[in-house]
């Protein structure tokens, strides 16, 4: 067993033009006074960390980590979820995604998923230089418009879109095993990787990469109604990295998975700041603790209700609060009889 790292913030939704959340050296100062040790990066805010230089340079990687380690943190991985996102776009959400792309490649699907592809591709050459050995991603997705079978799917569609998303990966994967860096998916709606059976249909597809691993995060697993419990004693060994965040399913007689098309605050389904919401975050710890995870306790602060200021300095003291300090010994040591071998035949009766 190994004790899990943290606590850890994910930075992505509090960068900002305003300060303390407009600059690196800033934003990592706020992070530790909020009683942080660790920050997640989002490789895609140019405010905080320039992936070009980071990809390229292993001196100015040196002073990102300096940085940090001057505000008492350390960098516990980077992040591509748009740029992931854009390895694999249906159609029907080119519009909603193409801000995501640079300018460059907006309004072109086929360069668009060319850049997204040398983007996490640069990132996983970026966390190697960062000295990192896990990182953030979506899948993306060609399959999600027809999650629900109405109407019926044709035979093979499903199979099919499996079958590109892997194409497209299949690269990526294969350079973080050049980096010496796992890729961790957020299972997450609105990717193909929704769940643990779409994830195994993606990795019998990728051969069983090596590489290609799982970040755990309950919230998106409550919203499914998925036991988020059992989901750890199947995937332990490809879980690479945890988001801490909370969330409810509170269904009604008018409305309960789908939400029915209301914002957050007023869906059945809604995600909440750490310790607010339904997810027994005792009982994952444990396992994750149990099954010697030794990665990082992120928390991704998302709620409709609390203010981003308040849900960072209380999840920081939630993550401390959970952390299980590993036993080096056994707590019934003290009762140790000190028997040997031919003690113990005679205890079951074998004689000497």
């Amino acid at each position: 067993m190994k004790t899990i790292k943290g606590p850890a913030l994910f930075l992505a939704q509090f960068a900002g033009d305003a300060a303390p959340f407009n600059s690196w050296r800033s934003i990592t100062k706020w992070a530790a006074d909020c009683g942080y040790v660790g920050v997640q990066v989002p490789s895609w805010d140019a405010r905080l960390f320039d992936l070009e230089k980071a990809a390229a340079s292993k001196d100015y990687c040196d002073e990102v980590k300096g940085v940090a380690a001057e505000a008492g943190l350390q960098v516990t991985e980077l992040s591509t979820h748009l740029q992931g996102q854009l390895v694999a776009v249906h159609p029907a959400y080119d519009t909603q995604f193409d801000g995501f792309a640079a300018p460059s490649v907006r309004g072109n699907p086929k360069a668009r998923a060319t850049w997204a592809v040398d983007q996490v591709k640069k990132a996983l050459t970026a966390s190697r230089n960062l000295g990192l050995t896990a990182h953030a991603t979506f899948s993306g997705a060609l399959a999600w418009p027809y999650l629900y079978p109405w109407p019926q799917r044709p035979a093979g569609l499903v199979e099919e879109a499996f079958d590109e998303l892997a194409r497209r990966w299949l690269p990526i994967l294969n350079h973080a095993e050049d980096c010496g860096v796992d890729v961790a998916y957020e299972i997450h709606p609105g990717e193909d990787l929704h769940d643990g059976v779409t994830f195994e249909m993606f990795l019998d597809r990728v051969k069983g990469h090596a590489r290609a691993n799982m970040l755990y995060d309950p919230s998106h697993y409550v919203l499914q109604h998925l036991d988020y419990l059992a989901n750890i004693d199947i995937y332990h060994e490809r879980i690479k990295m945890f988001h801490v965040k909370d969330a409810e399913l509170n269904p009604t007689g008018r409305q309960g998975v789908y939400g029915g098309f209301q914002s957050w605050v007023n869906r059945a389904g809604r995600f909440r700041s750490p310790g607010d919401g339904q997810v027994d975050f005792g009982g994952i710890f444990s396992k994750l603790t149990q099954y010697g995870y030794d990665g990082w306790a992120v928390v991704e602060w998302e709620c409709c209700l609390k203010h981003p200021e308040d849900g960072a300095r209380e999840g920081a003291a939630f993550v401390d609060a959970h952390i299980i300090r590993v036993t080096e010994k056994a707590f019934d040591d003290f009762a140790d009889a000190g028997t040997d071998r031919a003690a113990n035949r005679r205890m079951l009766g074998l004689g000497d």
